[in-house]
């Protein structure tokens, strides 16, 4: 049997993948099974930061595997501590915890979130506000955690304790807060997998001024637009804000696992021995990928970043077949004329691999893609989506 065919057969049919295979890559460029060459503007959905096998990357996590690839979190080791100290001090958080994923991630956000309503108000106050059209993981509870039904219907009954706002509606959120007793309100600042649509920035300032009123904690899920994503380090400085616990992973590690929640100073010290654990949470192989990646996050990145995104946005926005373009930095959505899916076939036939988030194609390209191959893909992008309209 060939890849596909073994894929069918011992896989679980949980994804729809694309009929490629891929067999090797290079920066934002992948190579299929046929030898056809690709213009990668997904980068394994928000993962592969610098693209595929960079150098830096590689180097510093083949040196941690000839050091030891695993040791349990009974004892210390460098690539955990240093890496958690260069996220605090970039990030002005005040300590993290290390996990898997950003399912991982949010779970942990979620049972703080629950013991700081315990400690500040009640075993009572454990409710946490969560957005309409978010999406916070496929566990169980950041399922719970996540407003959209098409999630919750094949597993039920969720977990009790969310309620749901619209997003960018202040009084939706004041109307949740007063009538539940709550410990936290849980944001995404673009709604990723709900269509790549940003929150207001007023919309922000509003969910800051009830929490501090409230005296409930701010949870930012920044597992897809952290780490330099949207043209600054996490998302969340786009908009002033300085939440109470951060969640990541996607990008962090450069495409080992590896998720972190970060807490700022109400919630540094609620979690004690005991309370969390990850098997694998903070792996030194991914910590060691994780410091390459994070250590050339910086203004100069961060600008090009931007950079690139005026220029996607300013190319598509007028091009024909297209009604929009949402989002911040290299994490946006398109939204066409054409459905998304017939979009993403007709790129791909063509050489550039695009995604869809709702009825949109979204693109989460390398933060470091060539502006050459760019360029290519969105004059691509545009044809595509001009074409028999």
């Amino acid at each position: 049997m060939n890849t596909k065919q073994k894929d069918k057969t011992y896989i679980a049919a949980t994804y729809s993948r694309f009929p490629v295979e891929i067999v090797k890559g290079k920066g934002s460029t992948v190579t299929d099974e046929n030898g056809k060459k690709y213009i990668d503007m997904g980068a394994g959905i928000a993962v592969n930061t610098f693209g595929l096998c960079d150098k830096e990357w590689i180097k510093a996590v083949k040196k941690q595997i000839g050091v030891f690839q695993h040791t349990s979190n009974l004892y210390y080791q460098a690539p955990c501590a240093d890496l958690a100290e260069m996220i605090c001090l970039k990030s002005g958080m005040k300590k993290v915890f290390f996990s898997n994923s950003g399912a991982e991630a949010n779970e942990c956000a979620i049972k703080v979130a629950r013991k700081y309503g315990e400690i500040k108000k009640g075993k009572d106050f454990y409710t946490i506000v969560t957005l309409k059209n978010s999406f916070h993981g496929r566990t169980i509870t950041t399922l719970s955690a996540t407003g959209q039904d098409v999630f919750h219907k094949d597993f039920t009954p969720m977990t009790e304790g969310f309620v749901y706002a619209e997003a960018n509606d202040v009084g939706s959120v004041k109307r949740a807060v007063e009538s539940n007793k709550v410990a936290a309100i849980m944001f995404e600042v673009v709604q990723g997998e709900g269509g790549v649509i940003p929150l207001e920035k007023e919309f922000t300032d509003a969910l800051k001024e009830i929490a501090e009123k409230e005296d409930i904690l701010l949870i930012c899920d920044e597992v897809q637009t952290g780490n330099g994503r949207t043209g600054e380090l996490y998302g969340y400085m786009n908009y002033g804000l300085n939440p109470d616990v951060v969640t990541t992973a996607k990008g962090l590690a450069g495409g080992l696992p590896l998720g972190v929640t970060m807490f700022g100073g109400k919630t540094a010290d609620i979690l004690g021995p005991g309370m969390n654990g990850s098997t694998f949470g903070g792996n030194p192989v991914a910590c060691a990928g994780a410091l390459s990646i994070l250590s050339r996050i910086d203004d100069n990145l961060c600008n090009s970043v931007k950079e690139k995104s005026e220029f996607i946005k300013r190319e598509l926005s007028k091009g024909e077949g297209i009604k929009s373009v949402t989002g911040l930095g290299l994490m946006l959505g398109i939204e066409t004329v054409k459905d998304s899916k017939t979009v993403v076939k007709e790129c791909m036939e063509k050489g550039v691999l695009v995604l869809t988030a709702k009825n949109k194609v979204r693109l989460l390209p390398a933060l470091n893609i060539d502006r050459e191959l760019l360029e290519k893909a969105v004059k691509i992008i545009k044809e595509v989506c001009a074409e028999g309209i």
